[in-house]
Protein backbone atom coordinates (compact mmCIF):
# COMPACT_ATOMS: atom_id res chain seq x y z
CA UNK A 1 0.00 0.00 0.00
CA UNK A 2 1.45 3.63 -0.94
CA UNK A 3 1.92 5.96 1.39
CA UNK A 4 -0.40 8.83 0.47
CA UNK A 5 2.00 11.42 3.02
CA UNK A 6 5.01 12.88 0.10
CA UNK A 7 8.27 12.64 1.76
CA UNK A 8 9.33 15.74 3.71
CA UNK A 9 12.48 17.14 1.70
CA UNK A 10 15.05 19.30 3.43
CA UNK A 11 15.44 23.08 2.37
CA UNK A 12 18.38 24.73 2.86
CA UNK A 13 18.17 28.40 3.75
CA UNK A 14 18.84 31.12 1.33
CA UNK A 15 21.45 33.72 1.72
CA UNK A 16 19.21 35.91 3.82
CA UNK A 17 17.71 32.60 5.78
CA UNK A 18 20.08 32.79 8.96
CA UNK A 19 18.70 29.82 11.60
CA UNK A 20 18.55 31.46 14.81
CA UNK A 21 21.14 29.79 16.40
CA UNK A 22 23.35 31.22 13.87
CA UNK A 23 22.00 34.85 14.13
CA UNK A 24 22.37 34.70 17.51
CA UNK A 25 25.95 34.01 17.49
CA UNK A 26 27.02 36.41 14.65
CA UNK A 27 24.94 39.30 16.58
CA UNK A 28 27.40 38.60 19.44
CA UNK A 29 30.33 38.55 16.96
CA UNK A 30 29.16 41.72 15.46
CA UNK A 31 29.08 43.24 18.53
CA UNK A 32 32.85 42.50 19.31
CA UNK A 33 33.67 44.85 16.16
CA UNK A 34 34.77 48.41 16.15
CA UNK A 35 31.22 49.66 13.91
CA UNK A 36 29.46 47.88 16.77
CA UNK A 37 31.19 50.52 19.08
CA UNK A 38 31.39 54.03 17.82
CA UNK A 39 31.25 56.54 21.07
CA UNK A 40 34.33 53.64 22.33
CA UNK A 41 36.43 54.01 19.01
CA UNK A 42 36.10 58.24 18.58
CA UNK A 43 37.49 58.39 22.29
CA UNK A 44 40.59 56.08 21.49
CA UNK A 45 41.23 57.71 18.12
CA UNK A 46 40.89 61.49 20.34
CA UNK A 47 43.81 59.85 22.55
CA UNK A 48 45.49 59.37 19.18
CA UNK A 49 45.97 56.17 19.29
CA UNK A 50 44.75 52.97 17.12
CA UNK A 51 42.32 50.54 18.64
CA UNK A 52 43.33 46.86 19.21
CA UNK A 53 41.36 45.40 15.78
CA UNK A 54 43.03 48.72 13.92
CA UNK A 55 46.43 47.16 15.04
CA UNK A 56 45.47 43.57 14.25
CA UNK A 57 44.36 44.60 10.60
CA UNK A 58 47.74 46.44 10.51
CA UNK A 59 50.14 43.95 11.33
CA UNK A 60 48.68 41.17 9.38
CA UNK A 61 48.82 40.19 5.81
CA UNK A 62 45.30 40.41 4.59
CA UNK A 63 42.72 37.68 5.04
CA UNK A 64 45.44 35.67 6.94
CA UNK A 65 44.37 36.68 10.62
CA UNK A 66 42.74 33.83 12.66
CA UNK A 67 41.11 35.19 15.73
CA UNK A 68 40.78 32.96 19.28
CA UNK A 69 38.11 33.89 21.95
CA UNK A 70 36.51 36.56 20.22
CA UNK A 71 33.22 35.63 21.92
CA UNK A 72 34.74 35.60 25.31
CA UNK A 73 33.13 37.39 27.99
CA UNK A 74 34.36 38.38 31.67
CA UNK A 75 33.85 36.31 34.27
CA UNK A 76 31.76 38.44 36.46
CA UNK A 77 28.59 38.60 33.81
CA UNK A 78 27.85 41.58 36.00
CA UNK A 79 30.33 43.76 34.60
CA UNK A 80 28.16 44.08 31.78
CA UNK A 81 29.18 43.57 27.98
CA UNK A 82 32.80 43.38 27.25
CA UNK A 83 33.76 42.76 23.49
CA UNK A 84 36.10 39.83 23.30
CA UNK A 85 36.81 40.41 27.19
CA UNK A 86 39.29 43.17 26.36
CA UNK A 87 41.87 41.13 24.49
CA UNK A 88 42.13 40.26 20.93
CA UNK A 89 44.15 37.29 20.19
CA UNK A 90 45.10 35.16 17.03
CA UNK A 91 47.55 33.78 14.29
CA UNK A 92 48.00 34.86 10.76
CA UNK A 93 51.00 35.82 8.62
CA UNK A 94 53.00 38.93 8.77
CA UNK A 95 55.00 38.88 5.35
CA UNK A 96 54.89 35.61 5.18
CA UNK A 97 55.69 34.54 8.41
CA UNK A 98 53.21 32.64 10.95
CA UNK A 99 53.08 35.15 14.11
CA UNK A 100 50.61 34.89 17.21
CA UNK A 101 49.52 38.29 18.08
CA UNK A 102 47.95 39.78 21.21
CA UNK A 103 46.54 43.21 21.93
CA UNK A 104 44.80 44.61 25.22
CA UNK A 105 41.70 46.79 23.76
CA UNK A 106 42.26 50.32 25.87
CA UNK A 107 38.43 50.95 25.17
CA UNK A 108 37.29 48.15 27.66
CA UNK A 109 37.84 48.41 31.12
CA UNK A 110 41.08 50.29 30.56
CA UNK A 111 42.66 47.48 28.80
CA UNK A 112 42.68 45.61 31.98
CA UNK A 113 43.91 42.21 32.82
CA UNK A 114 40.95 39.67 33.55
CA UNK A 115 40.73 35.78 34.49
CA UNK A 116 39.51 34.99 31.34
CA UNK A 117 41.61 36.97 29.10
CA UNK A 118 44.63 35.80 30.46
CA UNK A 119 43.52 32.28 30.09
CA UNK A 120 43.07 33.25 26.12
CA UNK A 121 46.69 34.29 26.19
CA UNK A 122 47.81 31.53 27.72
CA UNK A 123 46.19 29.18 24.99
CA UNK A 124 47.95 31.22 22.51
CA UNK A 125 50.92 30.61 24.11
CA UNK A 126 50.57 27.44 24.26
CA UNK A 127 50.06 27.03 20.22
CA UNK A 128 53.46 29.36 20.25
CA UNK A 129 55.23 27.29 21.81
CA UNK A 130 53.95 24.38 20.16
CA UNK A 131 55.07 25.37 16.20
CA UNK A 132 57.82 27.98 17.55
CA UNK A 133 55.45 30.94 16.20
CA UNK A 134 57.03 34.72 16.91
CA UNK A 135 54.60 36.48 18.98
CA UNK A 136 53.71 40.32 19.14
CA UNK A 137 52.22 41.86 22.20
CA UNK A 138 50.86 45.25 21.62
CA UNK A 139 50.30 46.65 25.24
CA UNK A 140 47.97 49.19 26.56
CA UNK A 141 46.43 48.93 29.60
CA UNK A 142 47.16 49.37 33.74
CA UNK A 143 47.31 45.34 34.94
CA UNK A 144 44.59 43.51 36.58
CA UNK A 145 41.10 43.99 36.54
CA UNK A 146 40.53 45.19 40.39
CA UNK A 147 37.20 44.19 39.75
CA UNK A 148 38.04 40.38 39.21
CA UNK A 149 40.30 40.29 41.73
CA UNK A 150 38.23 37.93 43.91
CA UNK A 151 38.99 34.92 41.18
CA UNK A 152 39.57 31.76 42.94
CA UNK A 153 40.88 29.34 39.90
CA UNK A 154 44.40 29.65 41.16
CA UNK A 155 47.63 31.45 39.67
CA UNK A 156 47.83 32.52 36.02
CA UNK A 157 50.33 30.88 34.18
CA UNK A 158 51.22 33.62 31.71
CA UNK A 159 54.19 35.20 32.97
CA UNK A 160 55.80 31.88 33.50
CA UNK A 161 54.66 30.59 30.15
CA UNK A 162 56.39 33.87 28.35
CA UNK A 163 59.77 33.36 30.53
CA UNK A 164 59.84 29.78 29.67
CA UNK A 165 60.07 31.06 25.76
CA UNK A 166 62.36 33.60 25.98
CA UNK A 167 65.27 32.25 23.67
CA UNK A 168 62.86 29.89 21.64
CA UNK A 169 60.62 32.12 19.54
CA UNK A 170 61.09 35.70 18.85
CA UNK A 171 58.94 37.81 21.47
CA UNK A 172 58.37 41.50 20.72
CA UNK A 173 56.10 44.18 22.62
CA UNK A 174 54.94 47.38 21.38
CA UNK A 175 53.79 50.10 23.85
CA UNK A 176 51.02 52.39 23.09
CA UNK A 177 49.70 54.03 25.73
CA UNK A 178 50.17 53.29 29.34
CA UNK A 179 51.38 50.09 30.15
CA UNK A 180 51.31 48.96 34.27
CA UNK A 181 51.53 46.40 36.30
CA UNK A 182 51.22 42.83 34.17
CA UNK A 183 51.59 44.83 30.78
CA UNK A 184 54.74 45.65 31.87
CA UNK A 185 56.07 42.43 32.96
CA UNK A 186 55.20 40.83 29.79
CA UNK A 187 57.01 43.73 28.37
CA UNK A 188 59.82 42.58 30.65
CA UNK A 189 60.16 39.17 29.19
CA UNK A 190 60.33 40.37 25.62
CA UNK A 191 63.22 40.07 23.48
CA UNK A 192 62.44 43.63 21.85
CA UNK A 193 60.55 46.28 22.98
CA UNK A 194 58.95 48.96 20.61
CA UNK A 195 57.56 52.06 22.12
CA UNK A 196 55.77 55.27 21.10
CA UNK A 197 57.26 58.50 22.38
CA UNK A 198 53.89 59.37 24.14
CA UNK A 199 53.98 55.51 25.50
CA UNK A 200 54.39 55.43 29.46
CA UNK A 201 55.82 52.26 31.54
CA UNK A 202 55.98 51.09 35.15
CA UNK A 203 55.58 48.04 37.40
CA UNK A 204 52.66 49.69 39.33
CA UNK A 205 50.22 52.17 38.02
CA UNK A 206 49.87 55.78 39.53
CA UNK A 207 46.67 54.28 41.77
CA UNK A 208 48.75 51.66 43.32
CA UNK A 209 51.68 54.06 44.08
CA UNK A 210 49.63 56.76 45.20
CA UNK A 211 48.03 54.45 47.91
CA UNK A 212 51.33 52.70 48.67
CA UNK A 213 53.46 55.49 48.79
CA UNK A 214 51.75 58.88 48.96
CA UNK A 215 53.18 60.17 45.42
CA UNK A 216 50.55 61.69 43.35
CA UNK A 217 51.99 61.12 39.63
CA UNK A 218 50.76 61.27 36.63
CA UNK A 219 51.06 58.47 34.33
CA UNK A 220 54.14 60.54 32.05
CA UNK A 221 55.87 61.47 35.95
CA UNK A 222 55.96 58.20 36.98
CA UNK A 223 57.27 56.32 33.67
CA UNK A 224 58.15 58.37 31.12
CA UNK A 225 59.55 57.01 27.94
CA UNK A 226 62.41 59.77 27.74
CA UNK A 227 63.58 57.58 30.99
CA UNK A 228 63.29 54.62 29.98
CA UNK A 229 65.32 54.73 26.79
CA UNK A 230 67.96 56.79 28.68
CA UNK A 231 68.41 53.47 31.73
CA UNK A 232 67.86 50.75 28.53
CA UNK A 233 64.39 49.34 29.37
CA UNK A 234 63.48 49.93 25.66
CA UNK A 235 65.32 49.04 22.77
CA UNK A 236 63.55 51.43 20.40
CA UNK A 237 61.32 54.52 20.91
CA UNK A 238 59.73 55.67 18.07
CA UNK A 239 57.21 58.67 17.02
CA UNK A 240 53.78 56.72 16.66
CA UNK A 241 51.95 53.27 16.36
CA UNK A 242 52.88 53.19 12.29
CA UNK A 243 56.10 53.60 13.20
CA UNK A 244 55.85 50.72 15.51
CA UNK A 245 54.59 48.64 13.53
CA UNK A 246 57.20 48.99 10.94
CA UNK A 247 60.12 48.21 13.35
CA UNK A 248 57.90 45.24 14.17
CA UNK A 249 57.95 43.81 10.95
CA UNK A 250 61.59 45.13 10.21
CA UNK A 251 62.94 42.92 13.36
CA UNK A 252 60.62 39.69 12.30
CA UNK A 253 62.16 40.02 8.92
CA UNK A 254 65.63 38.78 10.45
CA UNK A 255 64.08 35.60 11.44
CA UNK A 256 62.96 34.53 7.85
CA UNK A 257 65.39 32.88 5.51
CA UNK A 258 68.25 34.19 8.16
CA UNK A 259 71.25 32.72 5.57
CA UNK A 260 69.19 33.29 2.37
CA UNK A 261 71.33 34.61 -0.65
CA UNK A 262 70.59 38.55 -2.08
CA UNK A 263 70.92 40.22 -4.15
CA UNK A 264 70.57 43.70 -2.37
CA UNK A 265 72.78 46.71 -2.80
CA UNK A 266 75.44 47.86 -0.65
CA UNK A 267 77.13 51.40 -0.29
CA UNK A 268 80.35 51.95 -2.06
CA UNK A 269 83.10 50.14 0.09
CA UNK A 270 86.03 51.94 -0.71
CA UNK A 271 85.09 54.98 1.56
CA UNK A 272 85.58 52.09 4.38
CA UNK A 273 89.92 52.82 3.87
CA UNK A 274 89.91 55.88 5.85
CA UNK A 275 86.61 55.76 7.64
CA UNK A 276 89.24 55.05 10.63
CA UNK A 277 91.70 57.85 11.01
CA UNK A 278 95.17 56.42 11.71
CA UNK A 279 95.52 58.89 14.78
CA UNK A 280 94.47 56.47 17.94
CA UNK A 281 93.30 59.66 19.42
CA UNK A 282 90.86 61.05 16.63
CA UNK A 283 87.39 59.46 17.24
CA UNK A 284 84.66 58.44 14.29
CA UNK A 285 81.19 57.44 14.27
CA UNK A 286 81.32 53.14 14.10
CA UNK A 287 77.71 53.50 12.90
CA UNK A 288 78.86 54.33 9.68
CA UNK A 289 80.90 51.87 8.85
CA UNK A 290 77.92 49.50 10.18
CA UNK A 291 76.01 51.20 7.66
CA UNK A 292 78.73 51.15 4.72
CA UNK A 293 79.11 46.89 5.32
CA UNK A 294 75.42 45.93 5.66
CA UNK A 295 72.90 45.80 2.75
CA UNK A 296 71.11 49.27 2.19
CA UNK A 297 68.22 49.48 4.49
CA UNK A 298 69.04 46.88 6.40
CA UNK A 299 70.11 47.92 9.58
CA UNK A 300 68.61 48.04 13.04
CA UNK A 301 70.08 49.15 16.01
CA UNK A 302 68.96 48.16 19.34
CA UNK A 303 69.45 50.55 22.25
CA UNK A 304 71.08 53.19 20.99
CA UNK A 305 70.99 55.80 23.53
CA UNK A 306 71.75 53.51 26.51
CA UNK A 307 75.82 51.88 26.92
CA UNK A 308 77.17 54.38 24.42
CA UNK A 309 79.97 52.73 24.05
CA UNK A 310 79.06 50.32 22.00
CA UNK A 311 77.10 49.92 19.08
CA UNK A 312 74.60 46.52 18.98
CA UNK A 313 72.22 45.91 15.77
CA UNK A 314 70.97 43.64 13.55
CA UNK A 315 71.68 44.02 9.60
CA UNK A 316 72.03 41.97 6.27
CA UNK A 317 75.41 41.35 4.48
CA UNK A 318 74.81 39.65 1.10
CA UNK A 319 71.29 38.15 2.67
CA UNK A 320 72.96 36.81 5.33
CA UNK A 321 71.68 38.31 8.91
CA UNK A 322 74.06 38.86 11.44
CA UNK A 323 74.55 40.84 15.01
CA UNK A 324 77.06 43.47 14.67
CA UNK A 325 78.76 44.54 18.10
CA UNK A 326 80.55 47.58 17.50
CA UNK A 327 82.54 49.49 19.92
CA UNK A 328 81.64 53.36 19.99
CA UNK A 329 85.18 55.88 19.84
CA UNK A 330 82.95 58.66 20.40
CA UNK A 331 81.98 57.71 23.94
CA UNK A 332 84.87 57.19 26.32
CA UNK A 333 87.14 56.33 23.53
CA UNK A 334 84.89 52.82 23.27
CA UNK A 335 85.74 51.59 26.42
CA UNK A 336 83.15 49.20 28.24
CA UNK A 337 81.35 50.42 30.99
CA UNK A 338 79.05 48.82 33.12
CA UNK A 339 75.94 49.91 30.88
CA UNK A 340 77.74 48.57 27.51
CA UNK A 341 78.32 45.05 29.79
CA UNK A 342 74.75 45.17 30.31
CA UNK A 343 73.69 45.87 26.49
CA UNK A 344 76.70 43.41 24.98
CA UNK A 345 75.70 40.50 27.31
CA UNK A 346 71.91 40.73 26.26
CA UNK A 347 72.97 40.92 22.51
CA UNK A 348 75.32 38.07 22.33
CA UNK A 349 72.39 35.90 24.13
CA UNK A 350 69.75 37.67 21.36
CA UNK A 351 71.59 36.30 18.82
CA UNK A 352 73.08 32.77 19.83
CA UNK A 353 69.06 31.97 21.18
CA UNK A 354 67.96 32.58 17.34
CA UNK A 355 71.25 30.94 15.12
CA UNK A 356 72.06 34.64 14.10
CA UNK A 357 76.15 34.91 13.60
CA UNK A 358 78.29 37.51 15.42
CA UNK A 359 80.08 40.03 14.08
CA UNK A 360 82.62 41.71 16.12
CA UNK A 361 84.14 45.37 14.94
CA UNK A 362 86.92 46.05 17.62
CA UNK A 363 88.31 49.31 18.19
CA UNK A 364 87.77 49.84 22.33
CA UNK A 365 91.09 50.28 24.75
CA UNK A 366 89.42 47.73 27.54
CA UNK A 367 86.99 47.89 30.20
CA UNK A 368 86.44 51.36 31.82
CA UNK A 369 88.73 51.99 34.66
CA UNK A 370 88.56 54.26 37.70
CA UNK A 371 86.45 54.77 40.96
CA UNK A 372 83.16 55.90 39.52
CA UNK A 373 83.57 52.68 36.99
CA UNK A 374 84.07 50.36 39.89
CA UNK A 375 81.01 52.15 41.82
CA UNK A 376 78.82 50.70 39.01
CA UNK A 377 79.77 46.99 39.78
CA UNK A 378 81.93 46.71 36.60
CA UNK A 379 83.42 43.79 37.85
CA UNK A 380 80.50 41.42 38.02
CA UNK A 381 78.68 43.25 34.59
CA UNK A 382 82.15 42.64 32.59
CA UNK A 383 82.91 39.25 33.41
CA UNK A 384 78.78 38.43 32.40
CA UNK A 385 79.81 39.10 28.82
CA UNK A 386 82.19 36.00 28.64
CA UNK A 387 79.57 34.25 30.46
CA UNK A 388 77.06 35.16 27.68
CA UNK A 389 79.88 34.70 24.96
CA UNK A 390 81.35 31.06 26.37
CA UNK A 391 77.52 29.85 26.38
CA UNK A 392 77.20 30.94 22.47
CA UNK A 393 77.44 28.03 20.00
CA UNK A 394 77.03 30.28 16.74
CA UNK A 395 80.18 32.11 13.92
CA UNK A 396 82.05 34.39 15.63
CA UNK A 397 83.42 36.91 12.95
CA UNK A 398 86.04 39.41 13.92
CA UNK A 399 87.45 42.77 12.17
CA UNK A 400 90.05 44.66 14.29
CA UNK A 401 89.00 48.34 13.29
CA UNK A 402 92.00 49.74 14.90
CA UNK A 403 92.46 49.28 19.04
CA UNK A 404 92.57 45.87 20.39
CA UNK A 405 93.57 46.17 24.59
CA UNK A 406 93.20 44.53 27.47
CA UNK A 407 90.00 42.19 28.36
CA UNK A 408 88.21 44.69 26.24
CA UNK A 409 90.00 42.85 22.93
CA UNK A 410 89.27 39.25 24.73
CA UNK A 411 85.70 40.05 24.80
CA UNK A 412 85.34 41.52 21.59
CA UNK A 413 86.11 38.81 19.46
CA UNK A 414 89.85 37.50 20.74
CA UNK A 415 91.41 34.32 19.43
CA UNK A 416 90.49 33.15 22.88
CA UNK A 417 87.03 32.94 21.44
CA UNK A 418 88.25 30.56 18.42
CA UNK A 419 86.06 33.34 16.08
CA UNK A 420 85.74 31.52 12.49
CA UNK A 421 87.66 34.50 11.15
CA UNK A 422 89.90 36.86 12.66
CA UNK A 423 91.43 39.95 10.73
CA UNK A 424 92.61 43.59 11.12
CA UNK A 425 92.40 46.57 9.37
CA UNK A 426 95.85 48.31 8.35
CA UNK A 427 95.12 50.77 11.38
CA UNK A 428 94.85 47.89 14.07
CA UNK A 429 96.71 47.67 17.01
CA UNK A 430 97.00 45.27 20.40
CA UNK A 431 97.96 45.63 23.42
CA UNK A 432 97.67 43.90 27.31
CA UNK A 433 96.38 47.50 28.46
CA UNK A 434 97.22 51.54 26.75
CA UNK A 435 100.47 51.08 25.23
CA UNK A 436 100.79 54.68 26.98
CA UNK A 437 99.45 53.07 30.25
CA UNK A 438 102.17 50.28 29.48
CA UNK A 439 104.81 52.22 29.23
CA UNK A 440 104.53 54.32 32.60
CA UNK A 441 104.60 51.02 34.33
CA UNK A 442 107.37 49.35 32.80
CA UNK A 443 109.69 52.02 31.69
CA UNK A 444 109.08 53.63 35.48
CA UNK A 445 112.62 54.12 36.29
CA UNK A 446 113.91 55.24 33.32
CA UNK A 447 110.73 58.15 33.50
CA UNK A 448 111.84 59.43 37.11
CA UNK A 449 115.35 59.63 36.21
CA UNK A 450 114.88 61.91 33.16
CA UNK A 451 116.10 65.28 33.95
CA UNK A 452 113.19 67.22 33.15
CA UNK A 453 109.52 67.01 31.93
CA UNK A 454 110.86 67.43 28.31
CA UNK A 455 113.19 64.87 28.53
CA UNK A 456 110.44 62.24 29.94
CA UNK A 457 108.35 63.01 27.14
CA UNK A 458 110.70 62.28 24.65
CA UNK A 459 111.45 59.21 26.66
CA UNK A 460 107.73 58.25 26.70
CA UNK A 461 107.00 59.03 23.13
CA UNK A 462 109.99 57.12 21.76
CA UNK A 463 108.73 53.54 23.52
CA UNK A 464 105.33 54.24 22.81
CA UNK A 465 106.54 54.22 19.02
CA UNK A 466 108.64 51.20 19.36
CA UNK A 467 105.95 49.79 21.13
CA UNK A 468 103.43 50.48 18.66
CA UNK A 469 105.13 49.00 15.72
CA UNK A 470 106.06 45.83 17.74
CA UNK A 471 102.20 45.18 17.86
CA UNK A 472 100.69 46.84 15.36
CA UNK A 473 98.53 44.26 12.78
CA UNK A 474 101.18 43.50 10.48
CA UNK A 475 103.10 42.60 13.16
CA UNK A 476 100.31 40.10 14.52
CA UNK A 477 99.29 38.83 10.75
CA UNK A 478 103.43 38.40 10.40
CA UNK A 479 103.68 36.39 13.22
CA UNK A 480 99.78 34.53 12.36
CA UNK A 481 97.98 35.78 15.78
CA UNK A 482 95.55 37.00 13.39
CA UNK A 483 94.19 35.58 10.04
CA UNK A 484 94.77 37.99 7.69
CA UNK A 485 95.06 42.22 7.61
CA UNK A 486 92.51 43.12 4.46
CA UNK A 487 91.64 45.86 2.78
CA UNK A 488 88.72 47.82 4.40
CA UNK A 489 86.89 47.62 1.19
CA UNK A 490 87.36 44.12 1.07
CA UNK A 491 85.54 43.23 4.75
CA UNK A 492 82.24 42.91 3.45
CA UNK A 493 82.91 40.15 0.52
CA UNK A 494 84.83 38.63 3.53
CA UNK A 495 82.18 38.77 5.36
CA UNK A 496 79.53 37.42 2.98
CA UNK A 497 82.36 34.16 1.73
CA UNK A 498 82.79 33.07 5.54
CA UNK A 499 79.03 33.44 6.19
CA UNK A 500 78.20 31.54 2.66
CA UNK A 501 80.90 28.56 3.80
CA UNK A 502 79.96 27.48 6.85
CA UNK A 503 77.86 24.66 6.79
CA UNK A 504 73.97 25.19 7.55
CA UNK A 505 72.80 24.86 11.19
CA UNK A 506 70.71 22.05 12.41
CA UNK A 507 67.18 22.85 13.85
CA UNK A 508 67.16 23.83 17.05
CA UNK A 509 64.36 21.38 19.06
CA UNK A 510 64.82 21.96 22.25
CA UNK A 511 64.70 25.47 24.44
CA UNK A 512 67.52 27.52 24.37
CA UNK A 513 68.87 29.68 26.88
CA UNK A 514 66.26 32.53 28.52
CA UNK A 515 67.81 36.02 27.33
CA UNK A 516 68.51 37.84 30.22
CA UNK A 517 66.01 41.24 30.66
CA UNK A 518 68.97 43.25 31.29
Amino acid sequence: MTDPTPPQVAVSPGDDEIPPLLAKVEAARQATLDDARPDAIARQHARGRWTARERIAALFDVGTFVEYGQLAQPQRRSLGDAPADGLVTGVGLVDGLSVCAFTYDYTVMGGSQSPRNHRKMDRMLQVAERNHWPIVFWSEGGGARASELHYDGGMVTTFVQLARLSGLVPIVTILSGPSFAGQANIAGTSDVVIATRSSTLGLSGPPLVMSATGELLTPEELGPMSMHERVGTVELVVDDEAGALDAARRYLSYFTDIAAPSTATAPDQVPLRTMVPENPRRAYDVRKIVATLADEGSVMELRPTFGRCLSTSLCRIEGHVVGVLANNPMFGAGAIDAEGSAKFSRHVELCNAYDIPLLFLCDTPGFMIGTAAEATALVRHSARTLMALSAADVPILTVILRKAYGLGYYAMGSDALAPDIIVGWPTAEFGGMGLEGAVNIVYRDELEDAADDAERKEIRAMRVADWKERNTGLEFARAFLLDDIIDPADTRSMIAKVLATLPPRPPRDGRKHPIDPW
